[in-house]
């Protein structure tokens, strides 16, 4: 089984003509993703690939093809249009690649998308892989093993060496599902954790955090209160000086807030292990 994405996701990609979004989607595609339509303003009637049509809008798509997702690979200053387009299709899960998106902007998402059916993950997130069934995204394909190990990150380039580093050790994951790092952003940590919590095919977790805000802490509390399954977690950024951003937007300690050693003690407290470095996390778990 998987959470959020299996072999029955119908996807739609929003941007498809584009630089970014024709190569992904050719890569969703020989992943054996089942992507079903494709969004381009202005371009409806045309064919990706020869095989994948192309709509004018996510309505359209979305009635013609039957989708059930979409991926979005639209420039910042159209990324939240491209959302709402999604969410007033009806589009169950929407996962936003985009990364630079004005926080004004996702603060008006955030608040739409609280009054819908919709899911959103990211935006600036590196998507969804559920190995051996489907891509939604830039995850690389080849770095996942299917297996029971549910992973859950606010960071891209941490996602795939811990899925690397335990495809090289024989240990498959469920589903790699990255949240993205933005102050503002759609499903969180705890969101995820109970959909893997839920899952009866996952056993255990990996969550992958980073310094700035509070997220990390309550998913630790979540995780003590909640969760029956093991967790095992590496946060990122111990070395990085108050004030100054690090990699993404929310990454940011400031006033002595969001600190690697807060969220460390306060995952530990909740009887998550904790690496020291991503290397571990295969013998942790």
């Amino acid at each position: 089984m998987a959470i959020l994405a299996d072999k029955n996701t119908r996807l739609l990609i929003q941007g498809i003509t584009g630089r970014e979004g024709s190569y992904h989607a050719q890569q969703m595609i020989a992943y054996g993703t089942a992507v079903v339509g494709g969004v381009t303003p202005g371009k409806g009637g045309e064919w990706f690939e020869g095989s994948v049509p192309v709509f004018d809008t996510v309505k359209e798509a979305k009635e013609s093809t039957g989708a059930n997702a979409t991926c979005i690979f639209v420039p910042p200053r159209f990324a939240a249009d491209a959302v709402f387009e999604a969410i007033d299709a009806g589009v169950e899960l929407i996962v936003c690649i985009t990364e630079g998106i004005p926080i004004a902007d996702m603060m008006r998402v955030r608040a739409y998308l609280d009054n819908s059916e919709s899911r959103l993950v990211g935006a600036n997130c590196p998507g969804i892989l559920t190995p051996g069934q489907a891509k939604i995204g830039i995850i690389p394909g080849y770095a996942g093993l299917p297996g029971n190990v549910g992973i859950v990150s606010k960071s891209g380039t941490l996602t795939y060496e811990v899925m690397s580093a335990l495809s090289q050790r024989g240990i498959g994951q469920s589903t790699c599902v990255g949240i993205g790092g933005d102050p503002v952003n759609g499903t969180n940590f705890i969101d995820v954790l109970q959909l893997f919590e839920d899952d009866p095919q996952t056993d255990k977790v990996v969550l992958i955090g980073e310094i700035g805000g509070d997220l990390e802490q309550q998913a630790a509390q979540f995780i003590r209160d909640k969760m029956t399954k093991p967790v095992v977690s590496f946060i990122a950024g111990k070395a990085a000086p108050e004030g100054r951003t690090m990699g993404h937007a929310g990454a940011l300690i400031e006033a002595g807030r969001g600190t690697h050693a807060e969220k460390v003690a306060a995952l530990k407290a909740a009887n998550v292990k904790v690496a020291d470095n991503p290397e571990q996390i295969p013998d942790l778990l």
